[in-house]
């Protein structure tokens, strides 16, 4: 029984982490360009990108974009990736080449409870006065009385 050799020569290039390490770049390094927030634009931009033999971008070009700055916004991010190659055979110099859509949502609002404003401090005052005998006003003087106020 024979045992089949490799047939691929040249391996893949990968991005450290994976496509779930990739999108997290893309979401940390993104910065929605102002025209296209003041234009309310959102959409997804598809970049074509090649890659040396050393794992670097060189060369970007937008294949479908939305316009208002997000395709060179696009094209910025994508020439940030690094990539990691294994050897290749023979010391060859390889170009790869990919492509990665790239999605331009709007943030979302976030919506802060309207605050009321802070209600008037009403001091409200309450004069009581009792008195302990039933004497006409004239005669006050010998009667107890008591007065109250109240305050809040």
């Amino acid at each position: 029984m024979t045992r089949k050799k490799e047939t691929k020569l040249i391996k893949k290039p990968v991005y450290e982490g994976g496509m779930k390490a990739m999108r997290t770049f893309v979401k940390k390094h993104l910065k929605y360009p102002k025209e296209a927030l003041e234009q309310k634009v959102e959409g997804t931009v598809s970049v074509f990108y090649e890659i040396n033999h050393h794992g670097d971008v060189i060369n970007t070009r937008v294949q479908s974009g939305i316009g208002y700055g997000c395709d060179e916004e696009a094209q910025r991010i994508v020439r940030l990736f690094k990539f990691e190659i294994d050897d290749l055979p023979y010391r060859r110099k390889v170009k790869f080449n990919k492509t990665i859509r790239i999605h331009f949502r709007l943030p979302k609002k976030i919506t802060k409870k309207t605050e009321l404003p802070p209600k008037p401090s009403i001091k409200n005052t309450y004069s009581y006065t009792i008195s302990t005998t039933k004497e006409k006003p004239a005669e006050k003087s010998k009667s107890k009385t008591f007065s109250y106020t109240i305050s809040y």
